[in-house]
C-alpha cells in the first residue's frame, strides 16, 4: 500500500493562499497613484499575483486527483468520488454565499451581482467535472491521463473562441460561468483547463513516484516543460500556424498568456518540490492545509460578505506603498491566526452536509 506523502503540494498551496491574501489587500487599498507599471517592485509584485490563481487552480486539480486515484488502489474510488462532488457542491455554495447582500436583502433591495462566478465557485465545479471524466474513465487510469492532458490544451488552445464571449439568451446564473460580461471574476473556461493539468500531473505522480529516479526527473521534466511554455511556446504555436494556416493558432500565439502562467507555476512546483525538505514545516503545511478557511476569512474582512462593510469600503485605496505592505503583512498574520484557533469551516459545512444527506437518504 502506497503511503508517499507529498508534503510539497501543501507547501504550493500554502504560497499560493498568502500570495492570494496579499495580492488581495494591496490592490483593494493600494492607491492607485502608486501603481507605477515601470516600478520594479511593482512589476515583481504583479507577476507573483499573476500566477497566483493559475498556481491554485493546478495545484487543486493535481492534489484531488492524487488522492481520487490513491483511493480507487485502497479500494474506496466511490467515497471519494462522493466527496468530490460534495466539496464541489460546497465550494459553489460558500462562493454565492460570501456575496449576499443581507442587509440589502432586509431593506427590499434585490439585484443579481450575487450571483456571479468567483474562484470558489470555478474550483468547486471544476472538482465536479474532474469526479464526471474520472467516473467515465474509472477501469482506465491511463485513458484519465490521457483524457486530462487533452482536455487542458483543447481549453488553452481554443481560448480566442470564448475570450470575449457573450451569452444574452442564457439565463444569468448559468452564462455567468461561462462569461463576464455579467460581473462574475472567474469563469470555467479556461480555469478548467489548469484543473485538467494538475490532474494529469497527478497521473504521472501516482504512476511512478515510487520509483527511485522520479524525482530528479520529474523535477527536470516542470523545469524543462516550464522554460519551453514560457520562451518557446508562442514560438511553437506560430510554427503551426505557418505549417497549418490555421488562425486559430496565430491569435493564440499572439495573446499566450494560459501557456506561459503555466510554464511559471511549473517552475514553481519543481523549485518546491526540490526543497520539499526545508519547505516541509509545520507552519507552512499547516496553512497549505486551511485554504478554505484561509479564503473565507479573508473575503469577510476585505469585502465585508453578509454585513457590506470591510476594508474596501472602510479604507478604500487609500494606503502608501510602506502602508500597505506592512498592513498586508498583518493582514496574513491575522487571517492566518483566526483560521488556526477559531475557524472550523469545512468540518462544520461538512458535518451539516452530511447530516443533510443523511436525513435525505432515509426519507
Amino acid at each position: 500500500m502506497r503511503t508517499n506523502r507529498l508534503y510539497f503540494i501543501d507547501a504550493v498551496r500554502a504560497f499560493a493562499i498568502l500570495m492570494m491574501l496579499q495580492g488581495h489587500f494591496i490592490d483593494t487599498l493600494l492607491d492607485v497613484n502608486f501603481r507605477d507599471e515601470n516600478n520594479t517592485a511593482f512589476q515583481i509584485w504583479t507577476y507573483f499575483r499573476g500566477i497566483t490563481a493559475p498556481t491554485f487552480f493546478t495545484i487543486s486539480g493535481l492534489i484531488f486527483t492524487y488522492l481520487l486515484i490513491r483511493a480507487k488502489q485502497k479500494g474506496t474510488a466511490k467515497q471519494r468520488m462522493r466527496k468530490g462532488l460534495i466539496r464541489g457542491l460546497m465550494l459553489i455554495g460558500i462562493g454565492y454565499l460570501l456575496r449576499v447582500p443581507i442587509f440589502e436583502w432586509l431593506v427590499g433591495e434585490f439585484n443579481s451581482y450575487f450571483l456571479v462566478v468567483d474562484v470558489l465557485q470555478c474550483i468547486g465545479l471544476s472538482l465536479i467535472g474532474v469526479v464526471l471524466f474520472y467516473k467515465l474513465t474509472l477501469k482506465n487510469t491511463l485513458v484519465f491521463s490521457v483524457l486530462m492532458l487533452q482536455i487542458g490544451i483543447l481549453i488553452f488552445t481554443t481560448e480566442p473562441l470564448y475570450r470575449d464571449l457573450v451569452l444574452t439568451n442564457v439565463p444569468e446564473f448559468l452564462a455567468n460561468y461561462m462569461t463576464k460580461s455579467h460581473g462574475s471574476v472567474f469563469t470555467i473556461l479556461p480555469w478548467f483547463g489548469y484543473m485538467a493539468f494538475g490532474a494529469f500531473i497527478a497521473t504521472l505522480f501516482y504512476g511512478y513516484v515510487d520509483r527511485p529516479k522520479f524525482k530528479p526527473s520529474i523535477i527536470a521534466g516542470f523545469i524543462i516543460v516550464g522554460l519551453f511554455l514560457i520562451n518557446t511556446s508562442s514560438y511553437a504555436l506560430m510554427k503551426l500556424y505557418y505549417w497549418s494556416d490555421f488562425i486559430l493558432l496565430k491569435e493564440v500565439a499572439y495573446f499566450n498568456y494560459l501557456y506561459t502562467r503555466l510554464g511559471n507555476v511549473l517552475i514553481l512546483f519543481a523549485i518546491f518540490y526540490l526543497f520539499e525538505s526545508i519547505v516541509k514545516q509545520p507552519l507552512i503545511l499547516k496553512i497549505g492545509q486551511k485554504t478554505l478557511s484561509i479564503y473565507v476569512i479573508h473575503f469577510i474582512i476585505i469585502w465585508g460578505s453578509f454585513t457590506g462593510y470591510g476594508l474596501h469600503q472602510i479604507i478604500g485605496k487609500t494606503l502608501v506603498p510602506w502602508q500597505a505592505i506592512l498592513g498586508a503583512l498583518i493582514f496574513l498574520t491575522v487571517v492566518c491566526f483566526i483560521s488556526f484557533h477559531y475557524a472550523k469551516t469545512n468540518a462544520f459545512v461538512y458535518s451539516k452536509i452530511r447530516i443533510l444527506i443523511d436525513k435525505i437518504k432515509r426519507i
